[in-house]
């Protein structure tokens, strides 16, 4: 309840997304709100929902069903919104005073006891409940310090009601708010019910101090599409060629849009309903196959496949409580709502009906806005070698006038074939037959190219295509006149309204939002052509004698009026030059970093789990590759030291025998010599030198020398 005191008061609420939506200005006097829990349809309060709808008027009973009277409903105040978020972010929030972190439970009972209101909501994840319970428990056991009144606000899940047994013997009648105390709770959900059940409890003794109520909210959709957004996400990636519809699909779900929510808390907030339960569904009654097919139409490939839902286990998007809720079969019918809180719906019909706005909602809110690109440029310049690189690193789509006229040709043969087959699609392959014959008829008689008019039609279907509306594509090398150009993206005066309402006025859903010129000289492009593989010039006009007469063709024409250039610039879309002068960047690494700079970063959910684990993969088995070979080198260094091991030990035996032997045979030399001397000392020496010898040891003169030599002189034979 909002805070009647002069001073702004604060409320503080908890929620693991970011708080989406407009303005946060309510009836009431200055107060503040605090939300605990998924709450990111309270960014989008005031704005959005008027208390009573222009036009509306209240029933007459409305004033005794109510706390507030309608003669206070003009009294102006603006709620300022706190709360905890888990996924914090570094944007600021309009109208969002402040963000906590998750905060220990007596900080956050500080915040809350600073609060006029507080919305708890646990209608998406079961981890909030026990705090839900505790939260309650004790705001009521301080009730006698409260400053003044409080409401609390716990959202809950309409999966409480899952398992409820049908009223009277009619399946089909609706549940309302007063057969509350009737309902069963899927067994997923008891401890939702029982916190329903406390909340409830703990608002009946002191209402004026502290009123709470309970709001079963239907499957929430908008802007992040909650529970559906697996859908959602596999039909706008459009890897799967049909959207599964788990189970028989004839299961009925209650559902509600976010800003209808929002919608519902707020008035709720200020006209505090008698009853202290309520039911938040749609007027819908669609059932799971009527919106997947919806999707499907709308956003996918169109077409649908009943599968077990046990399949739905295996899609890793999905978490348990999701996959409980779709497959709930209940039928609701939100009485109180529709009769004390008669505010502006925004998607009143439900999701079926809403489903282009959804849609819209879902790639803004989750940035995937599609990248509309346009390479233009002389022959052999690299367009095709340049849009490849962004397709990849964007995801999107290459779109090129070979490609489209080949896949055309394919889809419609397919279609004949499959007419053979299935009675039930003859119609549309007789049809497709008669294509096929005109187009291949005409491609013979142009020497192999189709006529303008032919290749306009299959060029637009492609990029009105889902996969293009989507993700986006890249227009290689076409357009190439200011005609073409006109024709291609300019809405036709003959199409269908529903094909006109999928587009912008003007087929400006079509037209490139970037469009790159890439620029070479005729020197630098007839080198380019030389320098390609025999393998790659054969068939095509980048041979020798035709490749020069294209690039004076396409000068010749570009020094023209009419060109595509000239149809961008009438709608202000400037093209980007980049030159090509590098032969050795083959793959375009300047080019690819002009064009990311003008671009921005990728507007998609990234890589998917199925590509993560194959970069996972792909890293590990490039790791194990990598211990392969350090193992297989190490392996190899150790063989080669064995190796040099060896032959240094051979090479050491060798020369130890090498060395052996030479010492023998020195050894055999010396000996022999040795003997030799011996034998001449003693036949021709000795017998004259012992005498002198003995002698000079007799005698010992003073030069024994001298003495020795007279000795030998006068004993020599010669002498003699």
């Amino acid at each position: 309840m909002c805070n009647k005191k002069p001073p702004v008061r604060q409320s503080a609420a908890t929620d693991r997304v970011p708080f989406l939506g407009a303005s946060c200005n309510i009836v009431g006097n200055h107060s503040k709100c605090a939300y605990v829990t998924p709450v990111q349809f309270l960014y989008s309060y005031g704005e959005r929902a008027p208390l009573v709808d222009d036009g509306q008027t209240a029933p007459k009973e409305y004033d005794e069903l109510t706390e507030v009277s309608q003669s206070d409903h003009n009294n102006k105040c603006t709620f300022e919104i706190v709360g905890t978020v888990t996924g914090k972010s570094g944007t600021k929030r309009p109208h969002v005073l402040e963000e906590y972190d998750p905060l220990q439970r007596g900080e956050l009972l500080d915040r809350l006891m600073d609060c006029d209101v507080i919305v708890f909501n646990v209608s998406e994840q079961a981890a909030g409940v026990d705090d839900a319970s505790w939260a309650v428990s004790e705001l009521h056991r301080n009730i006698d310090t409260f400053d003044g009144s409080k409401i609390f606000i716990l959202i809950s899940s309409v999966m409480t009601w899952a398992l409820s047994r049908p009223l009277a013997d009619d399946p089909d009648l609706p549940f309302t708010d007063e057969d509350y105390r009737k309902r069963r709770a899927h067994p997923n959900f008891k401890k939702h019910i029982d916190l329903e059940k406390l909340v409830v409890k703990m608002g009946k003794t002191r209402r004026r101090s502290f009123c709470t109520y309970v709001v079963a909210s239907g499957l929430q959709y908008g802007m992040g599409e909650q529970a559906f957004h697996p859908l959602f996400k596999m039909s706008w990636v459009g890897e799967e060629p049909l959207i599964p519809v788990f189970g028989g699909g004839a299961n009925v779900l209650p559902t509600i849009h976010i800003h209808d929510l929002a919608s519902v808390i707020q008035n709720m907030i200020h006209l505090m309903p008698k009853p202290c339960y309520l039911l938040a569904v749609d007027n819908s009654q669609y059932t799971l196959e009527d919106i997947v097919k919806s999707i499907a139409l709308v956003l996918g490939p169109r077409e649908t496949q009943n599968r077990p839902f046990e399949e739905a286990f295996l899609i890793a998007d999905f978490t348990q409580m999701e996959l409980d809720s779709l497959s709930a079969d209940l039928r609701l019918e939100a009485v109180c709502v529709k009769e004390l809180l008669p505010f502006r719906w925004e998607c009143e019909a439900g999701m079926v009906d809403s489903m282009e706005l959804l849609v819209e909602q879902y790639r803004t809110t989750r940035g995937l806005l599609p990248v509309r690109v346009c390479i233009l440029g002389p022959p052999a310049v690299g367009k095709s070698s340049l849009a490849r690189r962004l397709c990849r690193q964007y995801r999107l789509n290459h779109v090129t006038v070979q490609t489209v006229v080949s896949q055309s040709l394919a889809h419609l043969e397919a279609a004949v074939e499959r007419g053979g087959a299935d009675p039930e699609a003859r119609g549309s392959a007789a049809e497709a037959q008669r294509l096929l014959e005109t187009l291949k008829e005409n491609m013979q008689q142009n020497e192999g190219r189709l006529e303008e008019q032919y290749l306009l039609t299959l060029m637009k279907d492609r990029l009105t295509s889902e996969p293009c509306r989507n993700q986006g594509f890249v227009l290689d090398g076409f357009p190439k006149t200011q005609e073409q150009a006109s024709r291609l993206f300019s809405a036709e005066e003959d199409e269908s309204e529903d094909s006109k309402s999928k587009m912008a006025p003007n087929g400006a859903g079509l037209v490139p939002d970037f469009l790159f010129c890439l620029e070479a000289s005729d020197c630098f492009l007839k080198q380019r052509v030389m320098n390609l593989p025999q393998s790659a010039v054969q068939g095509t006009s980048y041979t020798y004698d035709r490749f020069p007469q294209r690039l004076a063709r396409y000068r010749e024409n570009q020094a023209l009026d009419g060109t595509a250039l000239h149809y961008f610039n009438d709608l202000d879309i400037l093209p980007h030059h980049i030159e090509i002068t590098d032969l050795e960047d083959g793959d375009y690494l300047l080019a690819v970093e002009q064009v990311v700079r003008a671009v921005g970063p990728p507007r998609h959910y990234g890589p998917s789990s199925q590509e993560l684990a194959e970069v996972e993969a792909g890293a590990r088995r490039r790791a194990e590759e990598e211990l392969t070979r350090r193992a297989q080198a190490r392996a190899e260094e150790e063989r080669q030291e064995e190796e040099e091991e060896e032959q240094r030990a051979r090479r050491w035996e060798q020369w130890r025998t090498v060395w052996g032997a030479e010492q023998d045979e020195a050894r055999g030399v010396g000996e022999a010599e040795e003997r030799a001397a011996r034998r001449y000392l003693l036949e021709h020496v000795m017998p004259t030198l012992s005498p002198g010898l003995l002698l000079l040891c007799t005698q010992r003169p003073g030069h024994p020398a001298a003495f020795l030599v007279r000795r030998l002189n006068t004993c020599s034979p010669t002498t003699r």
